[in-house]
């Protein structure tokens, strides 16, 4: 959620900036603003609410704007409204910043996160005669720095490391200083903040692809830490003020996957790179036709392991659930799997040899981030899949395994989702092996199964004029039902959430023998239920269910392997999917829930990339 950028050098700050929010508009937001320093004591505020759009008109698209050090913020609404009041850059004086213009203070910032004792800090400062002009968090923040500041006269860094020991929450913070222009001083805490350093100049952001056309060496300030910002410089500082090193990392996507590519939307784009990203994650992962995880888990690491337990959030979760049945049916081994926001909150008996997987795309979020913490102060081993290099849940798990999908910028997850559930079925087939559960043959024969998936996603690819009509069909559908058994009712999980994300259609996903218990009462005239019907064992039992459904109004969609042709006498419309072992149809059958939808939001006439109300990368719990 929100996005932060920094820029300071030569060139002029604000068109920099402007672009680089350009490239986090997928994080979410309501407002945004930019804070511009020309050298002189005076910083130029301004802001808008709704699209980014509207500050660019406010400022000709930052050439009206003069000044080469700057911040900008795109906000999502937590405290406070989403108003221009609200909106980000903040300032340490009293005078009330509704309105653009030059403004002297002493203090300007931009803050991601959340302060979670801010009302305790707010009174604090009005016993010291500050004043307040929002509802927001940041406002408090930037303040309280400016009270060490003055009180104590120490510097900036020094100020800012006694605001972190005093607040409590998350916090990416970047903040310009009267006394020191043309730098710009940052700190963080659990949310996500990368710099960038290239021919003399600087660059900061919370993503990388709000830089990616200027650097691709950046560094990853590490947790409770600061850092001065220069044109071409950085330095870091501890929580103790004492200055550190850190090493840059480079940066190996190719900028064009950042970008549209000719495509309509990013999803549409992601969901085509699908193929490619899940190729390119098995081929990190098998040499010579093996499964290598020797730099993850050792021999001895997976044969000791006595049972799992996947936290996760979201679609990440929905990994975690297709996964419990994989594993659970290929190993002897228990899988419990977690939302990360309730894992904090559950008193569970952990037995020291269990492993913890956490999953998350952005390797930032909040909540799985919080529950990696706490599994790692009961003592658990932690296994961390991630998309991205150096992100906080990578650096602070004991193992990792990457994902090679390249950047995702749409909100809703597509080619992320499928990387991280390969590189699940791939672990399964490790634990599997090593503890004798599957002979060589059986081994050899998933593995080189797995290794066919990239080219039957194409296959998908291909015949998705289909679902599209179909989705023109049903643009107008109120309540969609997706159902299945077993690894099927995981699969519908995703398929429920993608509909929700982008169409704002009402869907939920049910285990169909559940259907009885209630929620086939909600069927009526016209209701779409979607089933999923890959397990050939189940598939009777759902089609049962189905009929049901359809002997109450409802119009049936059956998801399917090719050979299934009998299907089609119960459904109204069948879609298919190419064979391939049942433990990893899953891989197959998201790709026409993931179009279904696409299109079905593409046919209302909706922002796909950026659904309302989503953020891309959930920073705060």
């Amino acid at each position: 959620m929100c996005g932060i950028v920094g820029f300071t050098g030569e060139h002029d700050a604000a068109p920099i900036l402007l672009e680089s929010l350009e490239k986090l508009e997928y994080r979410g937001y309501d407002s945004a603003g930019l804070a511009v320093r020309n050298g002189s004591n005076l910083a130029e505020v301004v802001k808008a609410t709704g699209k980014l759009r509207n500050l660019e008109e406010k400022i000709d698209g930052g050439h009206a704007l003069s000044g080469s050090c700057g911040i900008g913020h795109t906000r999502w609404a937590t405290h406070g409204e989403p108003t221009q009041q609200n909106a980000h850059p903040h300032v340490s004086g009293n005078a009330k910043r509704t309105a653009s213009g030059p403004v002297e203070s002493d203090v300007v910032g931009v803050h991601n996160g959340i302060i979670e004792n801010y009302e305790e800090l707010k009174q604090k400062l009005l016993k010291h005669g500050y004043e307040f002009y929002s509802q927001t968090d940041t406002e408090v923040v930037i303040k309280l720095v400016d009270y060490y500041y003055k009180k104590y006269k120490i510097g900036p860094i020094d100020a800012i490391n006694r605001m972190m020991v005093r607040t409590h929450g998350s916090y990416a913070l970047e903040l310009m200083f009267k006394d020191y222009p043309g730098e710009i001083y940052v700190a963080r805490r659990d949310s996500p903040m990368i710099i960038g350093i290239a021919d003399g100049e600087s660059y900061i952001a919370s993503d990388v692809p709000a830089i990616l056309k200027y650097t691709r060496s950046v560094y990853y300030i590490g947790n409770l830490q600061a850092a001065r910002i220069l044109p071409g410089e950085v330095h870091f500082f501890d929580l103790n003020g004492d200055e550190i090193e850190i090493e840059p990392t480079e940066i190996t996507w190719d900028a064009k996957a950042a970008e549209k590519g000719g495509y309509e939307h990013f999803m549409i784009k992601e969901i085509h790179e699908q193929p490619q990203a899940v190729k390119d994650t098995l081929g990190s992962l098998i040499k010579d036709g093996r499964i290598d995880l020797s730099g993850v888990l050792s021999e001895e690491e997976l044969k000791k392991i006595s049972g799992i337990t996947v936290v996760a959030c979201g679609s990440s979760w929905h990994v975690g659930m297709q996964a419990q049945y994989v594993i659970e049916d290929m190993t002897d081994l228990p899988v419990r799997v977690e939302l990360a926001s309730e894992y904090r909150y559950r008193k569970m008996v952990a037995d020291p040899d269990s492993l913890v997987i956490l999953i998350s795309q952005s390797g930032e979020t909040a909540d799985t981030l919080a529950a990696l913490r706490e599994a790692k102060e009961k003592g658990l081993m932690t296994l961390a899949i991630v998309n991205v290099l150096g992100s906080s849940i990578a650096r602070e798990a004991d193992k990792v395994i990457y994902t090679k999908a390249g950047p995702e910028i749409a909100v809703a997850t597509t080619k992320a989702y499928s990387a991280q559930l390969i590189c699940m079925h791939v672990l399964a087939l490790e634990l599997a092996r090593a503890r004798g559960e599957l002979t060589e043959e059986r081994y050899m024969e998933l593995v080189t199964e797995l290794q066919t998936i990239p080219d039957k996603i194409t296959r998908l690819l291909e015949e998705k004029e289909r679902l599209q009509w179909f989705a023109s069909k049903f643009s107008n559908a109120h309540d969609v039902f997706f159902i299945g058994r077993g690894l099927d009712y995981a699969i519908c999980l995703e398929g429920s959430l993608k509909m929700k994300e982008i169409s704002y259609i009402h869907s939920e996903a049910y285990a169909a023998g559940e259907l009885k218990h209630g929620t086939i009462s909600l069927v009526e005239n016209g209701t779409l239920v979607l089933g999923i019907l890959t397990q050939k064992d189940l598939m009777e039992k759902t089609l049962s269910n189905m009929e049901e459904c359809k002997a109450r109004g409802a119009y049936l969609m059956s998801l399917t392997s090719y050979g299934n042709y009998s299907v089609e006498d119960s459904s109204d419309f069948t879609t298919y999917i190419p064979k391939t072992d049942p433990h990893f149809t899953g891989c197959l059958a998201v790709v026409p829930l993931q179009l279904l939808a696409y299109y079905l939001s593409v046919a209302k006439g909706l922002d796909v990339d950026k659904p309302r109300n989503l953020a891309k990368s959930v920073t705060v719990e």
